[in-house]
């Protein structure tokens, strides 16, 4: 593959990290995720597709499987620590139910 074609498709897949990388920052900020209900389902979608276009990459030889594999772990552990911090806050806020 030419070595343009590889920058462009590299930048490519970056920008659409980056994408997914906003949706769940957006959500760390406003922790309103509890409240709408579409967006574990949103989030998931997005993941989905960037492993879809990752895998695609990886055939092409345009990315290594370990790079793919790390852009997706890194995106799921963000999206971890984002519902980790939420329940911690809704658990050790004194008006969370139960207390």
């Amino acid at each position: 593959m030419e070595t343009s074609t590889k920058e462009l498709a590299l930048q490519l897949l970056v920008e659409e990290t980056e994408k997914v990388y906003k949706l769940i920052n957006s959500q760390k900020e406003h922790l309103c995720f509890a409240a709408c209900p579409a967006f574990e389902e949103v989030v998931d979608t997005q993941l989905y597709g960037l492993s879809r276009q990752i895998d695609y990459a990886v055939k092409l030889g345009v990315l290594d499987k370990n790079t793919g594999m790390r852009i997706l772990s890194d995106l799921e552990n963000s999206l971890n620590k984002m519902y980790n911090n939420y329940y911690e806050q809704n658990n050790n806020h004194p008006h969370s139910k139960g207390e």
